[in-house]
């Protein structure tokens, strides 16, 4: 092992904007963050738009954050990727589309649109399911094909799903094709937590064996806002007519699975294609259904996929693996998939050498119930590793910030953010003693804007603002400009999430490899001296 071990904390959702009624970050009392800004080199780093891989505006999410931190890259993402293949019109020749076409034309069966409704951008795009429709019109699939729909009001407004279904109907009767089938809130429909009886309750709606029907999705929606449910939470719902579901999910059929982000579609993939499917009872497998997804959810799945995953040659796990280094990486369930496959470069195998703790996220209806969620065990967990003398590099997400911000519940924020602050104190003063450093960042910005304060609304989306870059050394400690937390948004900014993995190495004493295009951070912190 190193005799100075590194730490990467990466605090999810954690974002820097100005002092407000609706930022919980500065509304807090976080005694250890204000210790760490006052005595150690902070900055802001990019974690949006282009820096990301995104289109300008768009905001950042944990995958591409996580992606972006754990390849010192930025590759196009599959939003940005999708749209301009749309534009060029590559998209409407795309083989695995073609395939699910002809077999529902060989068969004589229906093709099956699944996914997340609206512009969020983060799972999926509405644009793309217009183009979709556009290609099963041209291919004389008007009357074949139906819409399976998550509301999401997550990463959108949580009402606003009303108004994309308006918006979809407008692109239904433009080009003449598709009739929606199913409804479900991305509560049930898009559960990456193994709450398998969510996962059921939206698979029946698609497969006709639901016992809520409804003639009118719209109707349907407006009933669930009069009783305050809105769109994550919205009870799945098969479209029916005299009693009887317009169509189902059956034998022979096509499903295009139209959400780009794969760690919410996996267990909904799972149930449609799995032989020894095991997470609750579906009945039997359908036969010769054909399932396309827009992305690769899982290698070992069975199905189609439009737009295969990327080829990064040496993340940074990849390339401590090859220098002999010791890591570990520690989540709990919700942000898994974030420390392992994102940051390891799109790959499900641990590297030689790297060792993987999973913590098992709070059985809760939703995370303000337990705003800390599990993060005293991750720190519980990061204690241990260092203690075992055992590792060079450490990585650990704190998922609070960031899903207990997806709530809207601004107290339940501040508990959040409170048990954070009190976890820092602990793993940063343990790094230290081991004779250590760290870096403390975020993959994107979420809990500083609980509250719109246009409206007056929960704001439950991610943002657009920086996140915080703090480097943690003994050597630093007192020697640079201190920083107050309700004046940090006034920093500059300095870098992107991109120069992380740069940074990274540095401490470690290696050189970056020549792909990487980030850079070493602790050359600008010292130029700040």
């Amino acid at each position: 092992m190193s005799s100075k071990p590194v730490l990467l904390v990466i605090l999810d959702g954690w974002g820097v904007a100005a002092p407000t009624a609706g930022n919980a970050v500065t509304s807090a009392n976080l005694p250890y963050w204000d210790y760490l800004l006052k005595n150690f080199p902070t900055t802001l780093l990019q974690a949006s738009g282009p820096a990301v891989g995104l289109p300008w505006g768009k905001m950042g999410n944990s995958e591409v954050g996580h992606l972006t931190i754990g390849v010192g890259q930025i590759f196009l993402q599959s939003l940005d990727k999708i749209n301009k293949q749309i534009a060029s019109g590559e998209f409407f020749n795309n083989h695995a589309f073609l395939k699910a076409i002809n077999h529902v034309k060989n068969n004589n069966s229906n093709l099956h649109l699944l996914g997340l409704l609206g512009d969020g951008g983060v799972h999926a795009h509405q644009n793309h399911i217009s183009a979709l429709l556009e290609m099963a019109g041209k291919n004389s699939l008007n009357n074949n094909t139906w819409l399976h729909l998550f509301l999401d009001g997550r990463d959108t407004s949580k009402d606003e799903g009303i108004i994309f279904l308006e918006e979809l109907s407008a692109e239904i009767n433009k080009f003449g094709c598709a009739q929606i089938a199913s409804l479900a809130g991305r509560f049930y429909g898009m559960d990456r937590n193994r709450n398998w009886e969510r996962t059921k309750l939206s698979f029946d709606a698609m497969i006709g064996v639901s016992r809520n029907l409804c003639e009118n999705p719209a109707e349907a929606i407006r009933d669930s806002y009069s009783k305050k449910i809105f769109d994550e939470e919205f009870l799945p719902i098969t479209i029916a007519k005299h009693g009887k579901p317009l169509i189902k999910i059956s034998d022979n059929d096509a499903v295009i699975f139209f959400n780009f982000r794969s760690d919410r579609a996996r267990q909904m993939t799972q149930a449609f294609v799995e032989d020894k499917f095991s997470g609750f009872d579906r009945g039997a497998k359908l036969s010769n259904l054909l399932f396309v997804g827009f992305a690769e959810y899982r290698r070992d799945l069975p199905m189609e996929v439009a737009f295969p995953k990327l080829v990064i040659d040496n993340p940074l796990a990849k390339i401590l693996s090859d220098k002999g280094l010791k890591q570990l990486h520690i989540a709990e369930t919700e942000k898994y998939a974030h420390v392992t496959f994102f940051l390891n470069g799109l790959n499900e195998d641990a590297f030689a050498g790297e060792d993987r703790i999973l913590l098992p996220s709070p059985s809760v209806i939703s995370y303000d119930e337990k705003p800390e969620m599990s993060s005293f065990e991750i720190k519980k967990s990061i204690i241990a590793g260092l203690n075992q003398d055992k590792y060079d590099f450490i990585v650990a997400n704190f998922a609070a910030p960031d899903m207990v911000g997806h709530t809207g519940n601004f107290d339940a924020c501040i508990k959040a953010l409170t048990a954070v602050d009190q976890c820092l104190s602990e793993i940063i003063e343990a790094v230290m003693r081991k004779g250590g450093q760290a870096l403390i960042t975020a993959d994107h910005g979420n809990i500083e804007e609980v509250i719109n304060l246009e409206t007056g609304a929960i704001d439950k989306e991610h943002s657009n603002f920086p996140v915080p870059m703090i480097l943690v050394r003994d050597e630093y400690r007192g020697k640079f400009h201190s920083h107050k937390n309700s004046e940090l948004y006034t920093a500059k900014i300095k870098g992107a999430l991109v120069d992380i993995a740069p940074t990274i190495l540095a401490m470690l004493g290696l050189e970056k490899l020549g792909k990487m295009v980030g850079i070493d951070l602790n050359k600008v912190i010292r130029s700040q001296k």
